[in-house]
């Protein structure tokens, strides 16, 4: 039977006597562990950042109209040409309404449907914003701002003023940081904005919209659902776009075609709407974990090399230990119980320090007009990279330490003796 009192009272001998290669045992696993949590929740983190600043801005589908030509023209139903092969030229799109038919009824109908978290409307149309005698293009969305702020994160893109401002203004305006840049507006300002059809309306600016895509900023602007439909002369019923956030963004894509087949709409899943965002991501997450990983490899390899020379420093000790009545069992597991003690405190101490310089990181100032809400680096603080972090240190000082102890089990202590 193994007294592991006495084993273990023996490797805390071995480790403190050797305390100079102990620590630098320890610390090749600590600097590995560290290293690896600092970069994985930076990486991580910037990813996740980088991911946030598309898709929480994207619905999981966006329905709409699409205009575009008739798939059949009527020459195609015109008998006399029926067995006839026939050319037409000149193809325009089909008269159709920007306008969402029933668009109320199916609101409710998407808002009861178990995946969905919700689904709430808009109102798209093409401006030109006017202040003096200057005109922009612009493109103005009609928007409930309260349902928009809850499913699509819209509060972290408005800079000045706030979602409830908007919510409780009527002839409020949320207006692109790119136009108010360029026409030299801010917030209480008044824009006049005008209709394809001339109309012209003045608003108030309620806030200050940034997306952190320059090109979007400089086009777009927000206002009350009921406000646009105002503006545009239309109906409460008037809806050109509805977004639907789901619980599960994998039940998109089989949402969405089941919506364009029961309505006879256009649905778009958030996938093929950002299919090579999409790609990126995965590119850079794969480079990320593929460098991690290798940190973690390379800081095994120096855990086992230190191990290595630490045993083959002591054969001395072996060779005492087995001619004292120890078995070569015995002597495996004090070495393994150093290597596991090594590990654990290693860990422990690299798991603090990374834990520590991504702290540190993510207070660094890190100021971009692109991404107005961030303030400074972005750090992930998954307690998976801690879990994954100490568990590795344990298993590869566990091998570490067995495969040279191994060594240690089969000495013939009579040899080393021999040879002193």
């Amino acid at each position: 039977m193994v007294n592991w009192k006495i084993i273990l009272n023996i490797a805390k001998t071995h480790l403190l006597t050797k305390f100079k290669q102990t620590a630098i045992a320890a610390l090749g696993v600590t600097f590995g562990i560290g290293a690896y949590i600092t970069l994985v929740s930076f990486m991580t983190g910037l990813n996740a950042m980088l991911d946030n600043l598309i898709l929480n801005q994207t619905p999981h589908i966006h329905i709409y109209n699409e205009i575009e030509p008739s798939k059949k023209q009527p020459v195609a139903v015109y008998d006399a040409f029926k067995n006839s092969f026939n050319v037409v030229h000149s193809i325009k799109p089909k008269q159709s309404q920007k306008k969402i038919h029933n668009a109320l009824p199916i609101i409710h109908l998407l808002n009861k449907n178990p995946d969905v978290k919700g689904a709430i409307p808009q109102i798209k149309t093409q401006i030109f914003y006017i202040a003096g005698s200057i005109e922009l293009g612009g493109n103005l969305t009609g928007i409930i701002p309260i349902e928009e702020a809850k499913l699509f994160n819209f509060k972290d893109y408005i800079v000045e003023g706030s979602a409830e401002k908007l919510q409780n203004t009527d002839n409020g305006i949320l207006l692109g940081a790119g136009v108010a840049k360029k026409m030299s507006l801010s917030l209480g300002d008044r824009v006049q904005i005008s209709t394809i059809k001339g109309d012209v309306f003045p608003l108030k600016i309620v806030g200050i919209y940034q997306s952190g895509v320059a090109d979007l900023d400089a086009v777009q602007s927000f206002v009350n659902l009921k406000t646009v439909q105002r503006i545009l002369g239309e109906a409460e019923n008037y809806i050109t776009d509805i977004n639907v956030k789901l619980y599960t963004i994998d039940k998109a894509l089989p949402l969405a075609q089941t919506i364009e087949k029961q309505f006879n709409l256009t649905a778009i899943d958030i996938n093929s709407a950002n299919a090579q965002f999409e790609t990126g991501t995965t590119i850079r997450n794969l480079i990320t974990y593929a460098v991690s990983i290798t940190l973690l490899i390379v800081a095994g390899f120096g855990i086992y090399n230190i191990l290595n020379m630490l045993i083959y420093e002591k054969m001395n000790d072996i060779a005492i230990l087995k001619a004292i009545g120890f078995s070569g069992k015995d002597v495996q597991y004090i070495f393994m119980s150093q290597a596991i003690i090594i590990g654990l405190v290693g860990g422990l101490l690299g798991l603090l320090i990374g834990f520590v310089f991504t702290n540190i990181i993510n207070t660094i100032p890190f100021k971009t007009e692109a991404l107005p809400t961030v303030k400074t680096y972005p750090i992930n603080f998954s307690g998976w990279f801690y879990i994954i972090g100490i568990v590795f240190a344990m298993v590869s000082t566990f091998f570490a330490g067995y495969l040279p102890s191994r060594k240690a089990k089969n000495i013939d202590p009579v040899k080393i003796i021999r040879g002193q």
